[in-house]
């Protein structure tokens, strides 16, 4: 499906809706509107920004409605966040329709829109790459839900278009969630009613209707500020402590022949500098997650439970030597089975995502094989490979490296944007 009328360019702009009231986070919400709830001693508006900042938008626009003032006197013209911030303010009842309305000259025409209680690790070279391939007036992000986070309110066919919004959820067979991070567009803004009401269910279900709502799907959870029930894992995953996803086989341990599987502790053998590096890693507080296929359960090779003995021994090892292993996500199906967690296919990642909050974008995935890359690329995470030339213990010392220069980065511009 194709619907292109013109050629857009990248947007710059971020359009941030934060007007609403917060009833829902009283009394949090008596003092302050919503999106400036702390975390770690940030507001959580402020990661939004950075992090938009980061993904090379210069400039934010805030429709304000609650509270202006709180959020205004905090970020300012954006300066001390090298992004440029301008506000519009209406009335803390106006619905979003509305609000937008007001801010019509100073919107681009190709921007991205975005609810100020949801995060969600942006990717925006790929999800633009998604929009111009489209051709549509509009694409969404759509969190897929196969965990049951939140009630699902939308339907996306196999070809990645929204053909059901319904922000009731009411409607049969809805499979995602709408978090918003939406590509919008002129046209879009030219199909606004003239009575307010939520923008959402004034443009969505119309788009959706005609196929020309494009949407992005991601098993990546998002954080909210949006309910009292979700800020302890909001707080979890802005602590972010560092984390590493390892493959196993040819990673840890020299990797058995083809179509042969390490079946008890004696037939496993760690690789030079392996150990070594699992004790960096624990001196640095790194949580260490490996990931990785074992059909050997399916095809009959081993049971689950010399995969479990295994495994224990393998963390009791690496326990001796001065390191750690937090967890184990293993595919135990057979090569052909069509799961959604044998890699290639990134399942056994966005498991480990939402079991421990990781921001998977800033997040090191660490493989020796083609399937290892494509199930990082699959997953947003940044990939190294282990080969002949490079050890693990080579890449983490790297990585400790980089982590430490970001680090020290993130410190000095903290104290700038306190100053």
């Amino acid at each position: 499906m194709n619907n292109r009328t013109r050629e857009w360019r990248r947007p710059t702009q971020a359009v941030i809706l934060a007007g609403g009231r917060g009833t829902r986070m009283r009394p949090l919400t008596d003092t302050r509107p919503k999106p400036m709830i702390e975390f770690h001693g940030k507001p959580f508006l402020a990661y939004t920004i950075e992090m938009l900042r980061e993904q090379g938008f210069d400039r934010v626009l805030l429709l304000l409605g609650y509270l202006p003032d709180v959020i205004q006197d905090y970020f300012g013209d954006g300066s001390k966040w090298g992004i440029e911030i301008r506000y519009s303010v209406s009335l803390p009842d106006d619905l979003t329709v509305k609000r937008i309305q007001l801010a019509l000259d100073q919107i681009d025409d190709c921007f991205m829109l975005l609810y100020c209680d949801n995060y969600w690790p942006l990717q925006m070279d790929r999800m633009w790459a998604r929009f111009e391939a489209s051709g549509a007036p509009a694409m969404v992000t759509v969190y897929g839900n196969k965990d049951g986070y939140s009630r699902d309110s939308v339907r996306v066919n196999e070809d990645g278009w929204v053909t059901v919004y319904d922000r009731s959820r009411t409607a049969p067979r809805l499979r995602g969630v709408e978090i918003s991070y939406a590509i919008l567009t002129r046209p879009v803004l030219e199909m606004l009613p003239t009575e307010d009401a939520l923008f959402e269910e004034a443009i969505y279900p119309r788009l959706a209707a005609e196929g020309r709502l494009a949407g992005w799907v991601s098993d990546h959870r998002y954080y909210s500020v949006g309910s009292l029930e979700r800020l302890p894992l909001t707080t979890e995953f802005f602590a972010r402590r560092p984390a590493i996803l390892l493959d196993r086989d040819g990673v840890l341990n020299r990797r058995p022949a083809r179509a042969c599987y390490v079946r008890r502790p004696e037939e496993f053998e760690w690789l030079p500098g392996a150990l070594d590096g699992l004790r960096l890693l624990r001196e640095q507080g790194y949580r260490v997650i490996v990931a990785s296929n074992q059909a050997g359960v399916a095809r009959g090779a081993m049971t689950a439970g010399d995969l479990d003995e295994l495994e224990r021994c393998i963390r009791s090892q690496a326990e001796v030597a001065g390191g750690g292993i937090t967890a184990f996500y293993d595919c135990t199906h057979d090569w052909d089975a069509g799961c959604e967690c044998r890699k290639p296919r990134p399942g056994l990642l966005f498991r480990a995502q939402r079991e421990h909050h990781l921001d998977l974008t800033r997040t090191l995935y660490v493989g020796d094989d083609e399937r290892d890359r494509m199930a990082a690329e699959a997953a947003g995470c940044r990939f190294a490979q282990v080969d002949e030339n490079r050890s693990l213990l080579d890449i983490i010392k790297e990585e400790i490296h980089r982590t430490g220069e970001m680090n020290r980065e993130q410190t000095k511009e903290c104290s700038h944007n306190r100053a």
